[in-house]
């Protein structure tokens, strides 16, 4: 097998950003044939993949706390008082306001306001968790039979515009889970979305359709799990992904994408200000194009991948 190496901006969220390859090896007398290192089509996967991600994060938070941790407070570290459910919570960044006899909620970035994360929005989402089918009262997005669905309103990151035609993340974990700290098996939610991102300076628009399952793999650890009645603390969380997504390119080029046993380690792997998946495998398909096989290895906390084109390896570091 052929290895080379690959090196991604920082920009990169799984394979975005600048590609560069680098070879020891002096040019063949017949070169057998250019290495295919296309990697737009995965840039533009990744930015849905990187907004939905902060949606549902924003869900999983509010529901679980009536307040926002990460996107409520402004940048500068201004972080609001919470009050009563029911009522207005104004902040440095978002507004957030809930009804919870009719279940629902909104986040509401209003013209803009730059978030804790370093990213400015502007816009609302529209969170409903009506149609949970379990009757506890209060659901939260921990409780089994928690379901949720996503909507926006002139919803801007960063200069991209990101419509949510929908989103709903659905808590499968089964309903005669125990209430202690140590249930006997994983807190477990099914995800599916239907989006579409406007790139800035009509740079096109790309589309996104996925389906998954998602795991929190350390249920068993108190320090991340107390049990029903209280929230997860998601800074300890160790989370599995697995699942597919589809769609176009802001080029126009159709793609499909499939991941097994994405693991993140949010309480015992972070590198500057990510959170890098720690082992697992993307399998992405551009076109009519070889699949891109990327490898993020057995556990170990760096953010090093490899990346299988046609049969010659690529390292990376994002």
């Amino acid at each position: 097998m052929k290895t080379r190496k690959l090196v991604f901006g920082l920009t990169a969220f799984v394979l975005a950003g600048s590609l560069t390859l680098t070879s020891c090896k002096k040019k063949q007398k017949e070169e057998e044939e250019t290495p295919d290192t296309e990697q737009g089509t995965i840039t533009d996967n990744n930015l849905a993949e990187s907004f939905m991600n902060d949606v549902a994060a924003m869900g999983s938070q509010a529901s679980e706390n009536t307040t926002l941790t990460t996107y409520k407070q402004g940048f500068n570290g201004v972080v609001s008082v919470p009050m009563e459910p029911n009522s207005l919570m104004a902040a440095a960044c978002a507004t957030l306001s809930f009804n919870t006899g009719a279940k629902t909620f909104t986040v509401d970035f209003g013209t803009g306001c730059l978030c804790a994360d370093n990213r400015t929005r502007s816009g609302q989402l529209y969170f409903d968790y009506s149609m949970s089918t379990n009757t506890i009262t209060p659901i939260y997005y921990r409780t089994p039979g928690f379901k949720m669905s996503i909507t926006s309103n002139n919803y801007v990151v960063d200069g991209y515009t990101v419509n949510i035609g929908s989103k709903t993340i659905e808590n499968t974990t089964p309903m005669s889970i125990p209430t202690g700290t140590n249930p006997g098996t994983n807190l477990t939610w099914s995800i599916s979305a239907n989006v579409s991102i406007a790139k800035p300076s009509n740079g096109g628009t790309v589309t996104w359709n996925c389906t998954r399952t998602k795991e929190l793999l350390n249920t068993n650890d108190p320090n991340c799990y107390k049990g029903q009645a209280f929230p997860i603390d998601w800074t300890k969380a160790k989370v599995r992904l697995n699942g597919s997504a589809n769609g176009m390119t802001a080029g126009g080029e159709s793609y499909t994408a499939s991941i097994t046993n994405l693991v993140r380690d949010f309480g015992g792997c972070k590198i500057g200000n990510m959170y890098p998946f720690i082992s697992g495998n993307l399998d992405f398909t551009p076109g009519t194009r070889p699949t891109r096989y990327i490898n993020y290895g057995s556990g170990t906390c760096d953010r090093n991948a490899t990346v299988t084109i046609k049969g010659i390896t690529y390292s990376f570091n994002f």
